[in-house]
């Protein structure tokens, strides 16, 4: 547990996990993706693409590689479950003008995974506005059989609703052993995602930005590990 790996299980019982959210069934999978099995549809949030070369603009020489890798890694996750819709909650685009700094192989490999398939852009604090160069719809939110998909939660005690924009991260120590990993965190009546984007980073889930969020709710957590994602008990988690 301690390196969030499965020892005694065969890998793909670790690959994701089963979340409810208002009775709704859904599988958090360890890329930091959820699938809607009753929609086919898969949500990733975060997405922040062409952040490196946002930040290399302004002499912060990052490897320029995190778009195709983002892109790689949904790629693979749309293979695992099929998936019909995609629904990309916000912040997909690291700045509003990324979409001119992206490169044609990757613009080339975005067109293909929206082949036969509906791909929706949430707008987000970082892109809200999204360039037709990307191809899919754009939203500012949405409903889907009464569960709300957006960017940013809500503030308060709310339900039905998926959001991401706060990059929730975990940090668990177990055995003299400290991790801090991205991770999902909800309370079977609100989630709020991962950051799915390769250069996303994450704000720990015990930071004070939570509280309005979950209060006396409680929450659980999945946190994202090497080959799996994993439940962990609240009561091992640690602040930075």
């Amino acid at each position: 547990m301690s390196s969030l790996r499965p020892e005694r299980f065969n890998l793909n019982d670790a690959r994701d996990q089963p979340v409810s959210i208002c009775g709704k069934a859904f599988r958090a999978h360890m890329s930091g993706a959820l699938y809607w099995p009753a929609e086919k549809a898969l949500i990733v949030s975060d997405l922040h693409l062409e952040k490196g070369s946002h930040f290399a603009a302004r002499g912060q020489m990052l490897p320029p590689y995190d778009t195709r890798e983002t892109l790689r890694k949904l790629a693979d996750v749309i293979d695992t479950y099929d998936a019909a819709t995609v629904i990309a909650l916000g912040d997909s685009l690291h700045d509003a003008r990324a979409a001119e700094r992206i490169d044609g192989a990757d613009l080339a490999t975005l067109r293909i995974l929206q082949d036969d398939r509906e791909w929706i852009w949430v707008t987000g604090n970082h892109d809200p506005m999204i360039a037709p160069i990307l191809g899919g719809t754009v939203l500012p939110s949405l409903s889907v059989e009464g569960i709300r998909l957006c960017h940013e939660p809500s503030i308060g005690a709310v339900t039905h609703e998926i959001a991401g924009h706060l990059h929730p991260a975990a940090r668990l120590v177990v055995h003299g052993t400290s991790l801090r990993r991205p991770c999902f965190v909800g309370n079977g009546l609100r989630l709020v995602m991962p950051a799915f984007g390769a250069f996303a980073g994450g704000l720990n889930i015990l930071d004070t930005a939570f509280e309005p969020l979950f209060g006396c709710d409680g929450m659980a957590v999945w946190m994202l590990g090497q080959e799996g994602l994993y439940p962990v008990a609240t009561r091992l988690l640690r602040e930075d």
